[in-house]
């Protein structure tokens, strides 16, 4: 039997979650985030963040706070979705929103905006 390399195995699982539709967690215990989809709408974004936001604590969001720039839906909304994905056990069920989240295996922090 072929021995498969752990980075190879992650990206066929990866490549494979998109291609199925569905999200999932490595199952070797690999950090995950939780991320809107790109071709989210706008309302849907929103509705994602007053969801999130009402379950946990998103303070970093704020101006002046380090993940306020840039100030966009996409990035507010992936942002508070990750939060609550994170606060929630990390579960696949936790990082739905509906269909339009994914699950990243690339942590999605940048400048002092670190992702949870």
């Amino acid at each position: 039997m072929a021995k498969v390399k752990p980075s190879t195995l992650s990206l066929f699982l990866l490549i494979l979650s998109f291609i199925s539709g569905e999200n999932m967690i490595m199952a070797n215990g690999q950090k995950t985030w939780c991320v809107a989809k790109p071709s989210s709408d706008q309302a849907t974004l929103l509705g994602n963040i007053n969801f999130a936001c009402s379950q946990v604590d998103c303070q970093i969001l704020r101006r002046g706070c380090p993940c306020y720039a840039p100030d966009n839906l996409i990035n507010h909304a992936s942002i508070a979705m990750n939060l609550y994905y994170q606060a929630k056990g990390r579960n696949h069920w936790n990082c739905d929103f509906r269909n339009s989240a994914l699950i990243v295996l690339t942590d999605p922090s940048y400048a002092n905006c670190i992702y949870a």
